[in-house]
């Protein structure tokens, strides 16, 4: 790309000033601002009016008088480096008189009769236009001619579905390919044709038109194709020029990390917010099995249906998928029985949903209304709504719910974890708020086997509060089941030092003694195993009888200190 010369002092230039562009004397002097921001850059056709003329005033050539634009390539060497340099900091319809060095024009050399050696020129240049030329691949195999912009800034990703029109021909002008004229839809990743048109299609806008040019790796390459029907054959190692129109695409999301439930946008939605846990949504919606028999529709008739989102009053998978639409988009939502009505018999509003059905829904999210952020609420809403998430998650922990119930706990904290706000009263109650929900939360995570998470929200709660007998003890059931035994008597004797009559923490103080002898046998074999090897390997190689039984010694006292480490119990 040729260099942005002087790009903040042009961007401030005013008609009839002259600035110098770099640093080798090349000058712009600006007869017309031209429209809007945008400038050519390297690969572009640039199409430009202009004259030449000398320091005396002598022309020498204009295409003004042929009554024929020049069009050349900006940035390839098609033309001085004074020409590269200074019309690349040009925009649309911009007027400009360029006085070009020597060294940026023709140096020594000259050019013919008209341009002797060292000459400095001017040229008066009206930049008129230019189509956009860009390399698709770094290797040059695939450079697209913008012959139509798009509208907007989004391009499509692999999982998109795109619709297309197209016309492929050979070099020769021979017409090897072509679509209806109301296009062909494919998913990027799977391309079409040829691998050309999906490397192109994930660069382009929508409503582009582009002009590809196509060398044979990213056409059909050494083997080409035979004839096929109305379609005429492609020679090896042919190149292609493909005339290619993106028409539309439909947005693909997969709203879970497994890709279960899928969201193919069908309108776009307005805006950028989306519902977030708790927001009240109006939906309209239908409900078809794979078959297409529809089982369930609301909202199309009369009011709308409304639910609120994370509060389980719809599927698992409508629920996550319309937490992430904006307001007005319509989607198709497809949802595996998983996130469903799983391996059960349901009845929708319309006829039965069979087990493991996987389910579609036309949706479209009317309107919704957000739950209040914390930074959006004062500090009694605050507390107010910690405390209602705290009660939701222990309904949900009494359920079994035990993932859903540690979210609850989750976001309760986090409407108080900041208490700068609070009042000296305020912050006593947020202090019993936050250990109870941080408490609760590791039982959660006791039950889901997430041992580490578990402790480590206990210890966020004996940092602040180091003779909690509840944080000791639920720590304590976390170390045991990672065997850091050692850990876990610590906790469970202060806890029992604390308050001597808990009946869990004796209980939980008995399962570890009995851990720990399980411990020191699977230890003891352990050894004993090992131990048997070698004294194997001794009698093989013929040693002394004597040092076999020596080594049995070592080895029954080795297991006896194993069995007897934790004398203490």
């Amino acid at each position: 790309m040729p260099p942005n010369f002087g790009a903040a002092s042009i961007d401030a230039h005013k008609e009839g000033q002259e600035r110098e562009i770099g640093k080798h004397g090349l000058k712009k002097l600006l007869v017309k601002a031209g429209e809007g921001w945008e400038r050519p850059s390297t690969g572009d056709e640039v199409k430009v009016h202009y004259t030449g003329m000398l320091l005396d005033g002598t022309e020498f050539d204009s295409s003004r008088d042929r009554g024929e634009p020049f069009s050349f390539k900006l940035g390839v060497g098609q033309v001085i480096k004074g020409w590269d340099h200074g019309i690349s900091t040009m925009r649309k319809g911009e007027s400009a008189t360029f006085t070009i060095p020597p060294e940026l024009a023709y140096g020594e050399a000259g050019a013919g009769p008209s341009i002797p050696g060292n000459a400095t020129l001017k040229f008066d240049v009206e930049l008129l236009s230019w189509d956009s030329i860009k390399e698709i691949c770094k290797d040059g195999g695939i450079l697209k001619k913008i012959v139509a912009e798009g509208r907007n800034w989004a391009t499509p990703k692999d999982d998109d579905e795109v619709l297309v029109r197209f016309e492929a021909k050979l070099e020769d002008g021979t017409v090897v390919a072509t679509t209806p004229l109301a296009g062909v839809e494919f998913r990027v990743t799977d391309g079409y044709l040829c691998p050309a048109i999906s490397k192109a299609v994930r660069t382009m806008k929508r409503e582009e038109k582009v002009i590809l040019t196509v060398k044979s790796q990213y056409g059909f390459g050494e083997a080409g194709k035979k004839a096929h029907g109305n379609e005429c054959a492609i020679p090896p190692n042919a190149s292609l020029i493909i005339s290619l129109e993106l028409l539309s695409w439909r947005v693909v999301d997969y709203i879970t990390p497994d890709r279960k439930v899928v969201k193919k946008i069908l309108k776009q939605g307005e805006g950028y917010e989306m519902p977030n846990d708790g927001s009240l949504v109006k939906v309209k919606y239908v409900g078809k099995l794979a078959n297409g028999r529809v089982f369930d529709e609301r909202g199309l008739a009369g009011e709308l249906f409304e639910f609120r989102v994370d509060e389980e009053q719809v599927i698992s998978g409508l629920d996550k998928a319309v937490s992430k639409m904006k307001k007005g988009e319509v989607s198709l939502i497809t949802i595996d029985p998983e996130y469903g009505y799983g391996n059960s018999v349901t009845r929708g509003s319309l006829s039965l949903i069979p087990a493991n059905s996987t389910l579609t829904y036309e949706l479209e999210l009317d309107s919704f209304v957000k739950e209040k952020d914390p930074w959006d609420m004062d500090t009694g809403e605050k507390l107010k709504a910690a405390g209602q998430k705290k009660e939701d998650g222990n309904a949900l922990f009494k359920a079994g719910k035990y993932q859903r119930a540690s979210s609850k706990y989750e976001k309760a904290i986090k409407y108080i974890q900041h208490d700068n706000s609070f009042s000296e009263e305020e912050k006593k109650v947020v202090k019993k708020l936050r250990a109870s929900s941080n408490l609760n939360n590791a039982a959660c995570k006791l039950k889901l086997k997430e041992y580490q998470e578990a402790a480590k929200l206990c210890t966020t709660v004996l940092q602040v509060e180091s003779q909690n007998v509840k944080a000791l003890y639920r720590r304590a059931q976390a170390y045991v089941e990672t065997l850091d035994l050692d850990l876990a008597e610590w906790d469970l004797r202060k806890a029992l030092e604390l308050d001597p009559n808990n009946r869990e923490v004796k209980v939980e103080l008995t399962r570890l003694k009995q851990k720990v002898c399980e411990y020191n046998k699977i230890q003891a074999k352990m050894y004993g195993n090992m131990f048997a090897r070698l004294s194997k390997k001794v009698e093989d190689r013929g040693t002394e009888v004597q040092e076999v039984s020596e080594l049995s010694k070592l080895q029954m006292a080795l297991a006896d200190i194993v069995l007897c480490s934790r004398s203490a119990w």
